[in-house]
């Protein structure tokens, strides 16, 4: 049997929990992977067969995403060329991790594919949601189009969604509490992170930053270089997080014990439902930028932390999904 398996290369989420998978998809035939996008610091261990551009967000310095860089680096003609020769057909099986090229090209080529991902929760009415219509809404449903869903989230609000997908290193991981606050912002400049944390007295930060090649310390924080590593390490032992919108970094942090404060970004639909399904479990959010000084201090002074069950179902996931889908 032959698998495809595309991943999305924006952010590290998606690479993350591939190489969870990945072992997985191997025991039942001969898999080749595809990755799109070039805003991840993870990598893969195992050969990558196809690399595209794709289309994915590119992560400003205020907050939000740079909509200007992201259309820019956006290559329509090449995208369309990419769909169009991608040997899709010669798979019996292709899994898709909300990556844009594959999903297309099984769209307009007639063929089926599994949709493995943490964004097929949001095809359920269940999953905690913006209220209203959202532009977000209608762009992510019909971004990486698939057939059939698999979904992650950090409660099984339906069916089909699992508990996520929480990496072998980190579940080996013994957690301790050595004081200070791990900060992962993308979408925020170290400049802005640095000027809101050095009004907290008496507290130390470790940020890894997007923007910065290079590790300095300043005030009361150490800034370093986006390392997995070194960010496991971090968040093994630190009393909290500090982090957007996103969902595997929350999960993971969650899994390992420590309080999370959100900051989803501005004008990001599955940021912004993320956050709002961390603050339905407890988890405070910053929505807006004058908050953030006072939650922020009431993060630090609060010692609550949410208690989650997150099994390691990925072995039954994958043992369910070949049978039924091929």
């Amino acid at each position: 049997m032959k698998i495809l398996y595309a991943i999305q290369g924006t952010g590290n989420g998606h690479i993350s929990r591939a190489r969870e998978i990945i072992p997985h998809l191997k025991k039942h035939g001969e898999l080749d992977l595809l990755v799109s996008g070039t805003q991840a610091e993870v990598g893969l261990e195992d050969e990558v067969k196809y690399r595209f551009n794709g289309f994915g967000f590119v992560f400003g310095t205020k907050g939000g995403v740079d909509f200007g860089e992201t259309w820019k680096q956006f290559d329509s003609k090449q995208f369309i060329k990419d769909c169009k020769n991608l040997p899709v057909k010669d798979y019996d099986l292709v899994i898709n991790d909300f990556e844009p090229v594959t999903a297309w090209s099984c769209k307009f080529k007639g063929k089926k594919s599994v949709a493995l991902s943490h964004q097929s929760a949001y095809l359920s009415k269940k999953t905690p949601q913006l209220e209203g219509f959202h532009w977000g809404k209608t762009i992510m449903n019909n971004y990486a189009p698939a057939t059939n869903h698999i979904a992650f989230h950090f409660e099984k609000y339906d069916d089909f969604i699992h508990t996520p997908v929480i990496r072998s290193e980190i579940r080996s991981l013994k957690p301790e509490n050595h004081g200070h606050y791990t900060v992962y912002l993308p979408a925020y400049s170290d400049e802005f992170i640095l000027e809101k944390i050095k009004k907290i007295k008496n507290s130390k930060w470790e940020i890894f930053s997007k923007h910065s090649h290079k590790h300095y310390i300043s005030d009361n924080a150490e800034v370093f270089p986006v390392s997995n590593e070194k960010f496991q390490k971090s968040l093994q032992n630190c009393d909290g997080l500090l982090t957007g919108g996103g969902f595997e970094g929350p999960a993971e942090a969650l899994f390992l014990g420590k309080k999370i404060l959100s900051v989803p970004m501005s004008h990001q639909y599955e940021q912004q439902c993320n956050a709002l399904a961390m603050e339905k479990m407890g988890i405070p959010v910053i929505w807006h930028e004058p908050e953030f000084e006072k939650k922020m201090i009431d993060w630090v002074e609060n010692t609550e932390r949410i208690k989650v069950n997150y099994p390691d179902e990925t072995p039954m996931i994958i043992e369910n999904l070949i049978p039924k889908y091929l």
